[in-house]
């Protein structure tokens, strides 16, 4: 059994608040902006932290194959439940080592990183980033957002930049080819000033 980390924390106590929220909030709103990043014909996808797989069902829909990562059990098993499809396969694992999906020996097209890598402190940070980088195919994708401004109540993130992010990707070979900040879709935060940078990258030489 996998033990939780603290990025985990407060989402079983919110799980049932999490679903109706953002299930709410269309696939192409929350990505404004990377759609274009998107695989056009059928691939394999990556959704860490797929939380109530929103994501994970927009892309087995367009023909994907689907491989959605949540340690949440409260998430995970409802979210496979909402969203049954046989092209979505639901597994218990976590960063910073996904060490059920780095022994399956697969490359991905796209990698999902949304409103994750904030909940890892900075030495979990270091050690994602190249298992991440490793689990690309060449000239696959990898896009992630970051949340800026206070955590919300019971849950714990950490202050992430864009720039941070930037050099380690970079360090593990990748490139960035894409990079905004925005304000937040929810009103709830933007008049909290929660600010999103959102970020994509390529291996190297695959821009």
């Amino acid at each position: 059994m996998i033990n939780k980390i603290r990025g985990t924390t407060g989402y079983t106590e919110q799980a049932e608040q999490l679903f109706e929220r953002y299930e709410n909030i269309p696939f192409e709103e929350v990505h404004i902006g990377f759609l274009d990043l998107m695989p056009t014909s059928p691939g394999l996808v990556l959704d860490i932290g797929s939380g109530t797989g929103r994501d994970a069902a927009y892309f087995a829909d367009k023909g994907h194959r689907v491989v959605a990562v949540e340690p949440t059990d409260e998430l995970r098993i409802p979210a496979a439940q909402l969203h049954p499809s046989p092209a979505i396969e639901w597994i218990n694992d976590q960063l910073p080592t996904l060490d059920h999906v780095a022994t399956r020996g697969e490359r991905f097209d796209l990698i999902m990183l949304t409103a994750v890598w904030m909940h890892l402190d900075d030495q979990e940070r270091q050690r994602a980033m190249p298992i991440l980088a490793s689990l690309l195919q060449p000239g696959g994708v990898m896009i992630m957002s970051l949340r800026h401004g206070p955590s919300p109540p019971g849950r714990q993130m950490f202050d992430v930049s864009a720039k941070e992010t930037i050099r380690l990707a970079e360090a593990a070979g990748l490139s960035v080819i894409k990079n905004t900040k925005s304000e937040s879709t929810q009103s709830a935060n933007r008049k909290k000033s929660v600010m999103w940078s959102k970020l994509a990258f390529r291996i190297d030489g695959k821009k």
